[in-house]
């Protein structure tokens, strides 16, 4: 063969296009997640619009009419004080509630990974979470009320009683409550994380005189940032639904609608829809509204604030 032959080259087959198998596997796919999706409209989604709808209207209920109101309802939360009390307590109740948790629980993560018995003591501060809400609400109420234990404690010791469940406290109290409820199921998420990290990691850092706080710093904290940030995520949520122990706390488990000072915005929810003579579930829907906006937003901000480039051991 010479040198200016041109050999042809062996025919290529064409490429399998995947997209000729797509339609099939999607029609197979579709029978199992249809279920799915029916329920979740139906249940979800559906009440959700009509929970906006209702939103727009002055509306007392089922057997009652409709009344169109537009935006009315939700620029009349502008001038509601006790929709901007609860919304504060609420945003309080997210932020310095969640800073608290998540620094016991950050200590936990110090403290727990070197002592023996981690594990059972794991399994004691997660104990609260399995408690209803209800029945730690009030339990930390009786035990807060003005002849309650901690009062006589007190009175042991010479002091005298304080008004825990009076307007200037009894906010912070409830937030003490669901901070010391939530602070272990935050603790096992972090703790699962915790100890998936190898032994050797830290055995290497104690060789070269690192501290318990530089451990956490470098090396914990970094390996554990992904479960952190969902746990942060879950707290968001959860923060701004708080009720139960709000409702249980205040009112000591007897009927009763709790004080301005305590409410959160789905206590106040609660309060015209099931407080009022005459339901105003219009209100009470625009404030659903609006909190689902707010948790959206914080949602974004808290994903925003605590994304950063995955780190793995090598």
């Amino acid at each position: 063969m010479g040198a200016g032959t041109l050999t042809q080259a062996p025919p290529v087959a064409p490429p399998v296009k995947a997209r000729a198998l797509r339609p099939g596997r999607e029609r197979a796919f579709w029978p199992f997640l249809l279920p799915a999706l029916i329920a979740y409209t139906a249940l979800f989604v559906a009440p959700s619009l009509f929970g906006f709808w209702v939103s727009l209207n002055a509306w007392a209920g089922p057997g009652s009419e409709m009344t169109w109101r537009g935006l009315d309802n939700y620029l009349a939360l502008l001038g509601d004080d006790a929709f901007r009390t609860a919304f504060v307590n609420t945003f309080v109740l997210a932020v310095a509630g969640g800073g608290l948790v998540f620094g016991f629980t950050f200590l936990s993560m110090v403290v727990l990974r070197h002592i023996k018995g981690r594990a059972f003591i794991r399994s004691v501060m997660f104990l609260p979470m399995i408690i209803s809400m209800i029945a730690v609400g009030a339990a930390v109420g009786f035990l807060l009320n003005p002849e309650g234990v901690v009062n006589t404690a007190l009175g042991w010791f010479g002091l005298d009683p304080q008004p825990w469940l009076g307007p200037d406290l009894v906010f912070r109290c409830i937030v003490g409550g669901l901070v010391w409820s939530s602070t272990g199921f935050y603790v096992a998420l972090m703790m699962s994380a915790v100890d998936s990290v190898p032994a050797h990691v830290y055995e290497d850092a104690q060789l070269i005189g690192a501290t318990r706080w530089e451990q956490f710093r470098h090396i914990t904290l970094p390996l554990t940032w992904d479960v952190f940030a969902v746990s942060a995520v879950l707290w968001v949520v959860n923060s701004l639904k708080v009720f139960e122990i709000v409702l249980a706390f205040t009112t000591g488990g007897t009927p009763g609608s709790p004080p301005l000072q305590a409410r959160t915005v789905a206590v106040q929810q609660y309060s015209l829809v099931a407080g009022n003579a005459v339901p105003q579930l219009g209100n009470a829907a625009a404030m659903g509204v609006v909190v689902l906006l707010v948790t959206a937003v914080l949602i974004a901000l808290t994903r925003r604030i605590t994304r950063r480039e995955r780190v793995e051991l090598s």
